[in-house]
């Protein structure tokens, strides 16, 4: 499972995050941006039935793979796994949650941002780490710079990419990134324009063919 997801993320090199207020709502979110190509989609635990709509998605969309994100404890995560996630993101790095997902064979990816906490995550055995909010200590070049003495880690950062600089994300080492409200612009959410939403997936999808 784990090498297989390594190999997802070199082939799909996008995460599409959903936060949503309301089940349906985050179904649509998820079948539009699926629309546009993107095969990975992530499902926060604190959205709306988030369990519920993961199992919903893997039904309506077999051959994509969904998961959570912002888990933040054991009970959290055992339910997720439960509901059927088949990756997990947290935003901090718990050496519990990184060996219980060892243990199910379910990739846990944790959220670090210094290179001490990326190393540290790493040799708790975590696959790829979160580098988030990446935004925050200079975006791709801070990807970039890491490359050096941490370039046999896979990264994947959040926070702060756009549409507009996910590739350089990626020609700057990352193995793959992950964008949320980029993908789901607040007024094409609250009028319910899917298509609008499929189509900067799509243009996203083929931005980073690299």
């Amino acid at each position: 499972m784990l090498n297989s997801w390594l190999l997802k993320l070199q082939k799909i090199r996008v995460i599409a995050v959903i936060r949503a207020s309301q089940l349906e709502l985050g179904r649509d979110m998820a079948l539009a941006v699926a629309q546009g190509g993107i095969n990975l989609i992530e499902i926060t635990w604190n959205s709306a039935e988030a369990g519920t709509l993961i199992d919903k998605l893997r039904s309506e969309l077999p051959n994509h793979t969904i998961g959570t994100g912002t888990v933040l404890n054991l009970r959290d995560l055992n339910n997720a796994i439960a509901a059927g996630a088949e990756y997990v993101f947290t935003p901090h790095v718990d050496s519990e949650l990184i060996r219980t997902g060892l243990e199910q064979n379910i990739p846990v990816i944790p959220g670090a941002l210094t290179p001490t906490e990326i190393v540290s995550a790493w040799n708790l055995g975590a696959s790829c780490i979160k580098v988030f909010p990446v935004q925050s200590l200079g975006g791709a070049n801070y990807i970039k710079s890491l490359q050096g003495p941490l370039g046999h880690i896979p990264l994947i950062p959040t926070g702060g990419v756009t549409l507009e600089n996910a590739r350089d994300f990626l020609l700057s080492g990352a193995i793959a990134v992950g964008l949320s409200g980029e993908l789901f612009p607040k007024a094409l959410v609250e009028t319910g324009n899917w298509d609008a939403i499929a189509q900067n997936a799509k243009t996203l999808s083929q931005t980073l063919e690299i």
